[in-house]
């Protein structure tokens, strides 16, 4: 409906005016017979329809409507209220005495205040003077006049904006922007300013002919993102600008140039795409800098995700880089393994399918390229079912594995690892496991487990094994469980004592091993056929599995819980040789401890020792978490005769804690101090500061440890964001005025 429309129904306003009373009557009617303002929402006023509401109206002539004391206007959703509105028919026109309150709900969802104003009666076009517009109750704009245009654009001449609180004892704001005229186009969504000087703390900071910005609410959009500024003992002071390319409703494009003083300049992009069957993201940066001078450095990370049919996903991921410090030098990741390839997976009921095929650089230092198998690929298919015949549950489970190594020497020549250099493998599993249970009497509760297993193995470069190994073993399993339960109105005990004892031959074909080098002993496999992760090595002989485990759940809240277990061998096997917890006729004693209150406390512990009470291993992790605070803290202690990889005990210890101090302050810590080394390995510390119209946030981290490619370093981080555009939120915290 256009102007015509509205006008046709603002004469019918007329026309009922002047049959239903008179020019006197209608200006004599007390207000308590009219509509007060409360009694819009009563009205089912359509948005193709005209609603008046007011005090008093008068008629003048046969083409003027006079509209006086809380006069209410609705029309196609927007609200307009008043002390006075003067409808002139024959020039077509709204003239409006203030204060004025114009509600457009949408996407921007403005209010437009202002003292006087003369408008169409659409509301489409027209001028308010002493205006000022609040667009999402977030950014404010005060203008000594604003212009509606073809309904579509809002020009503010001689504006000041701000989403800052002003208060009258203070009345500068943190920032505002001061600009000669905005103009704002609800189609696009965008905020032009024209001559704009930014402002903080009422300071002239800079100057822009022409700023374009993004409406509240808006979520892409191009334009320049948040800069942040960032120095290193390593790049010195500098400085990232981002600019966001919306390339579209699917695609986009980050540019992201990075200025160091005299160190460094590096432009970084990000593309990302979505398609109706997956995403696409690439990550990269160039860079020349005089840490490594006259070289061109950067990297490149790609990820793709794909849905394909029959419920398959496709995976695949690329990791370069130009060399071994880059990634710490520029703040990218603190990964020292880069995996590329590909992968995929199905996950149905009763079926899974998954595959990954790829290569892995190391840059971590003292690790080789060359000698390790950084070309691997692994497949496997595992189906369950239960078998009419038997009962119970079936799994079939079909597995691969590729290790290559880019050196072809059959001798352990370099890294004195055991492993020739240039050793490949390629091995194929078949594995059929069988288990059901019975409730026996006396709450008894019994299971029966049957496993067969093959491998076909195909071995190069490698003279300590055959060429090809064809092996298989069977591993049979009977386990007793009785679960005592007490209870009472003030708490729930539960004790449940559980033993396991497990054969396969004491023998098993040798085979090189690469999936199975970092066997775990936790209450997760206490009772499983074996401790190893991978299938190139397998438990071997007669064993016992014995343990208990003890609950108690108390009505206030919180709980108790301890497991206990150890492994009795028949005869040492040397199937753990090299590892301490889990080599010889007995294991260590496993003890594992998980503590929960209802107050938010977390406390669990894991911990492996000997008959001498030598610990082996020990886990500790607690966790409390509040309203206005969190702390999660961690320790390990790890005995190098439990683990191959280790050349001395790891002692190390973990910290990480946020608080609210509320008004808009938050703070963050987190260390990893190494206490063998008496050092800390790494330190971050975070402060942010966020209101209804500013969010900064302040970080500074060190790096302790020192390599062939790095050296220690510190980085010191800040970046300052504007609340009021663009989809960021900040009203959730808002300062309040001093009397």
């Amino acid at each position: 409906m256009g102007s015509r429309d509205l006008k046709a129904a603002l004469g019918a306003v007329v026309l009922g005016a002047l049959t239903l009373a008179s020019p006197v009557a209608a200006q004599t009617a007390s207000p308590e017979a009219a509509l007060s303002p409360a009694d819009a929402t009563a009205i089912p006023a359509s948005d193709e329809l005209a609603t008046l509401l007011a005090d008093r109206v008068q008629i003048e002539g046969k083409n003027r409507l006079i509209a006086q004391g809380h006069v209410e206007m609705y029309y196609r959703s927007n609200r307009l209220t008043a002390s006075s509105v003067i409808y002139d028919q024959a020039q077509d026109k709204l003239v409006i005495e203030g204060p004025i309150r114009l509600e457009q709900p949408g996407q921007t969802g403005s209010v437009i205040l202002a003292s006087q104003a003369e408008l169409s009666p659409d509301l489409r076009n027209g001028i308010l003077l002493s205006a000022r517009m609040v667009m999402a109750r977030e950014l404010q704009l005060a203008a000594a006049s604003i212009e509606r245009k073809n309904g579509r654009y809002t020009v503010l001449n001689r504006v000041v904006a701000s989403s800052c609180r002003v208060c009258v004892a203070d009345p500068t704001p943190i920032w505002e922007i001061r600009a000669r005229k905005v103009v704002h186009d609800s189609q696009t969504r965008q905020i032009v300013f024209y001559d704009a000087q930014f402002r903080a703390g009422g300071v002239p900071i800079a100057y822009l002919p022409r700023l374009p910005m993004p409406a509240p609410g808006v979520k892409r959009m191009s334009g320049f993102l948040r800069p942040s500024f960032r120095t290193t003992s390593g790049l010195g002071a500098g400085i990232k600008v981002p600019y966001f390319f919306a390339l579209g409703p699917s695609r986009d494009l980050t540019v992201t140039p990075y200025v160091s003083a005299a160190r460094t300049e590096t432009l970084g992009l990000r593309y990302r795409e979505a398609y109706n069957w997956g995403t696409l993201e690439l990550n990269g940066a160039v860079s020349k800098d005089d840490i490594i001078p006259g070289a061109t450095r950067g990297y490149l990370f790609g990820d793709l995700s794909a849905r394909l049919p029959g419920d398959f996903k496709l995976g695949a991921q690329l990791r370069l880089v130009s060399d071994d410090s880059y990634l710490l030098n520029y703040g990218v990741t603190s990964d020292d393994r880069l995996w590329s390839g590909v992968t995929l997976e199905r996950v149905r009921a009763g079926e899974m399918i998954t595959a990954r095929f790829g290569n892995t650089r190391s840059i971590r230092d003292g690790e080789s390229n060359s000698t390790e198998p950084m070309l691997s690929g692994t497949a496997q298919w595992v189906r369950s079912f239960s078998p009419q015949a038997l009962g119970g549950l079936a799994t079939v489970r079909f597995s691969t594995l590729a290790a290559r190594r880019a050196s072809t020497s059959s001798i352990d020549g370099t890294d004195a690892d055991l492993v020739p250099d240039g050793r490949d493998m390629l091995r194929g599993s078949v594995s059929a496991n069988w288990q059901r249970n019975w409730l026996l009497g006396g709450g008894l509760l019994g299971k029966i487990e049957a496993q067969y297993s093959g491998d076909l193995i195909e071995t190069q470069s490698d003279p300590a094994y055959p060429k090809m190994i064809l092996r298989g073993q069977p591993t049979l399993a009977t386990e007793l469980r009785w679960p005592w339960v007490k209870s009472s109105t003030r708490a729930a005990y539960v004790i449940e004592p559980i033993a396991q004892i497990a054969w396969a031959p004491n023998t098993l074909k040798a085979s090189p091993n690469e999936d199975s080098l970092l066997p775990e002993f936790d209450e997760g496999n206490l009772f499983s056929l074996t401790r190893y992760p991978g299938e190139d090595a397998r438990e071997t002989g007669l064993r016992a599995n014995l343990g208990v485990s003890w609950t108690r759940y108390d009505a206030s809240g919180w709980s108790l819980g301890v497991t206990a277990g150890r492994i009795f061998r028949q005869q040492d096997l040397g199937a753990f040789a090299g590892i301490s917890s889990l080599a010889g006729i007995r294991s260590d004693w496993l003890v594992s401890t998980q503590l929960s209150t209802a107050n938010g406390l977390i406390f669990s512990n894991r911990m492996l020792f000997n008959d001498n009470f030598s610990v082996s291993r020990d886990e500790l992790h607690v966790a409390w978490s509040r309203e206005r605070y969190h702390v999660t803290a961690g320790y390990l202690w790890l005995d190098a005769n439990s683990d191959t990889t280790l050349t001395t005990d790891l002692s190390e210890l973990t910290l990480d804690t946020g608080y609210d101090w509320g008004n808009g302050w938050s703070g963050t810590f987190a260390t990893r101090y190494d206490l063998t080394a008496k050092q800390a390995a790494r330190a971050n510390l975070g402060l942010q500061y966020v209101n209804e119209c500013v969010l900064v946030d302040l970080s500074l981290s060190r790096r302790f440890t020192s390599s062939t490619s790095v050296t220690p370093e510190t980085d010191f981080g800040l970046s300052v964001q504007l609340v009021g555009f663009g989809s960021t939120q900040g009203s959730a915290v808002r300062r309040m005025c001093a009397r």
